[in-house]
């Protein structure tokens, strides 16, 4: 059992920036994915951005060269850097450690982060 804990959201202005981290309780090292799920009020969840152990990234097209994923497995965290954020971007942001590139229910998720962006 991992728990997944989600920080560093808020409200922010278009055109700033945010971290979120994701610390987890245990090893993140077995999990082959890491990755960031978003959930704007009224719309589906999507896929933000992937990790794999290896390192390899992937990224939504509407946040390809302003975000940045990447994992730390000694620290046992997941950090998404959010440039140039828009008000699109305002979400409910979410950790998951998954078992395999696609979700599963061995997956694990954490409660979720509230990213606001607005003037």
């Amino acid at each position: 059992q991992v728990q997944l804990v989600e920080s560093g959201g808020g409200l922010v202005q278009p055109g700033g920036s945010l971290r979120l981290s994701c610390a987890a309780s245990g090893s993140i090292s077995s999990f082959y994915v890491m990755a960031w799920y978003r959930q704007a009020p009224g719309k589906q969840r999507e896929l933000v951005s992937q990790i794999t152990n290896g390192g390899s990234t992937n990224y939504a097209d509407s946040v390809k060269g302003r975000f940045t994923i990447s994992r730390d497995n000694a620290k046992n965290t997941l950090y998404l850097q959010m440039n140039s954020l828009k008000p699109d971007d305002t979400a409910v942001y979410y950790c998951v450690a998954q078992r395999m590139v696609v979700l599963s229910p061995l997956d694990y998720w954490g409660q979720g982060t509230q990213v606001t962006v607005s003037p």
